[in-house]
């Protein structure tokens, strides 16, 4: 092994940047749907000992910085391209507009978010040190640069490294104390300890006590992590809300078929069947609130009345309809006394059974490109426009906060990506009982991409100790207890509906009280053990 890191470390120019490139690309594998962590046990020190190799050779200089930001930056757009790939079937919805664009997509997108790898290799280079103390260095490194990721202008902090650590219902527990910003400092820790046992200055006279010893202690960390995850599960005890009844609705409608005008009708009533579960003219008896996805509705719901009273002839007395539709807001011209839109916004309703409109939230992270323009005015001069058949795009609403819906525990709505979010879920000073996960997944197909979507919203439920019920339009429509464990699904693909019950929340997790305080300690923990191994790490050069 030590061979091994050695040769790695020796490697120049194309070579480290090719190899860089296939480890993050094979690192993927650690994520949804294939879950293999054990291969971030192989390429985190193949990372780690490239790096060696840029700082090895010059020091801390301009140039060895430069090498490992380029060495961070392929590892990343591997990791990326490999991890993000299927972004580019949104792109063949609407082949005849927007095919040109899939190779710009697929590869401009990788190349800009491996800047925060490229980053992290660059900032662990001033506390590069043999042995554990670099390995430290470098999660710090990764540990900020993702939180940078995640929270830059609009954030994307999709398929981050901690979600390695949440592959099994006993490892995601992890995520009910650490949240996955503590968990990616965490990951970087234990799959990169291997690079703390091997490489430059870690052979002749080292004891093999200071040699192997943090990597036996991270591997225990590991253990003990899963290990007491099984634990909390067996200990769990979930129930359920009394007198609540969801049917959950996926109606499985393509989304080249969604938007065409002369579909709208035809969706409509494809959904109005579904939720009578196929049975004409039938009222939905015994079933409290009905959930559809988002963008359920092709039209405007608040100006068609014929959908609102079609509606209200469906719910029986005293249920609920929770949907997803767009929404317009108006200006009235003073002079004429016309109206016309001043914003769309993709929204979530809440409707009585008489199909009054309770209360609504806006969308406020919206995805650039699909549901607006940066730079809207300039680009759309230029030709350009995002994915979402929306003149001007989606303006965006104020961020999360508490609907109330009636005969049912208060609850965080959250639409498609804004689930992906950690720490970003609760409004402050609110209590939700539950989360509500609308989404409509059906631009990515059968790829990866509605299965990651759907690891991280359950990732999302086990961080605040809160039940998940998801409604996605082609699937993955779901519900999880409040520890990530699936209660009921309906399969991607499928035009169903199903009645369950929902569960209860947990008590607050650490995470939901102290995540961001948690991640500030592990850093400056960190950091600490940083300086205790640097100082204290004499080795002989060998």
């Amino acid at each position: 092994m030590q061979r091994f890191a050695l040769a790695l470390s020796g490697l120049t120019g194309w070579r480290r940047m090719g190899t860089a490139f296939l480890a993050g690309a094979v690192s993927v594998a650690s994520m949804a749907p294939l879950h293999l962590w054990p291969v971030l046990l192989v390429t985190f020190p193949v990372f780690v000992w490239l790096l060696d190799g840029c700082y090895a050779r010059d020091g801390i200089s301009r140039r060895s910085l430069l090498a490992a930001a380029g060495t961070g930056w392929a590892f990343g757009f591997g990791f990326f391209l490999a991890g993000l790939y299927w972004i580019g079937q949104a792109f063949l919805v609407e082949a005849e507009i927007f095919a040109w664009l899939m190779p710009f997509a697929v590869i401009l997108m990788p190349a800009g978010l491996a800047l925060f790898f490229a980053l992290a290799a660059a900032m662990a280079g001033p506390l590069w040190r043999p042995g554990p103390a670099r390995v430290i260095a470098l999660a710090v490194a990764i540990a900020i640069s993702e939180w940078l990721r995640g929270n830059m202008l609009t954030g994307f902090p999709w398929n981050a490294p901690g979600y390695a650590l949440t592959a099994s219902d006993a490892m995601m527990q992890w995520a009910s104390v650490f949240g996955v910003y503590s968990l990616n400092l965490l990951a970087v820790l234990i799959f990169a300890a291997p690079a703390s046992a091997w490489g430059p200055g870690l052979a002749g006279t080292v004891s093999p006590v200071k040699r192997f010893g943090f990597l036996f202690l991270m591997l225990f960390l590991l253990a003990g992590g899963g290990a007491w995850g099984k634990w909390r599960l067996q200990n769990a005890t979930v129930s359920f809300v009394d007198g609540v009844s969801l049917r959950i609705v996926q109606p499985n409608i393509a989304q080249e078929e969604k938007w065409k005008p002369e579909n709208r009708a035809a969706i409509f009533q494809r959904l109005m069947e579904i939720s009578r579960k196929g049975e004409p003219g039938a009222r939905i008896d015994g079933v409290t609130h009905l959930l559809w996805p988002e963008s359920a509705l092709p039209f405007l719901l608040e100006e068609t009345p014929g959908a609102l009273n079609a509606i209200a002839a469906m719910l029986p007395e005293g249920s609920t309809l929770i949907t997803g539709a767009a929404r317009a807001e108006r200006d009235v011209d003073a002079a004429t006394g016309l109206t016309k839109r001043r914003d769309i916004f993709n929204s979530l309703f809440v409707l009585d059974d008489k199909a009054r409109i309770l209360s609504k939230y806006d969308k406020a992270h919206l995805v650039p490109f699909g549901e607006y323009l940066p730079f809207q005015k300039t680009l759309e001069s230029l030709g350009f426009r995002q994915l979402v058949r929306q003149l001007g795009g989606f303006a965006a609403g104020t961020g999360p906060r508490l609907t109330v819906a009636p005969n049912i525990p208060p609850f965080v709505a959250l639409i498609c990506y804004e689930i992906i979010f950690s720490g970003a879920i609760r409004e402050p000073g609110t209590a939700p009982q539950w989360m509500l996960n609308v989404t409509n997944d059906a631009w990515f197909g059968d790829s990866p991409g509605p299965v990651q979507h759907f690891h991280q919203a359950r990732v999302r439920a086990v961080e605040q100790g809160l039940p998940l019920v998801r409604v996605a339009n082609t699937g993955i429509s779901a519900v999880t207890d409040p520890y990530g464990r699936i209660v009921a699904r309906l399969p991607r693909g499928r035009a169903a509906a199903m009645d369950v019950a929902l569960p209860r929340a947990a008590a607050d997790t650490v995470f939901a009280r102290w995540g961001g305080e948690i991640f500030i300690i592990l850093l400056l923990s960190s950091l600490l053990a940083w300086r205790s191994l640097a100082n204290r790490w004499y080795i002989e050069q060998s």
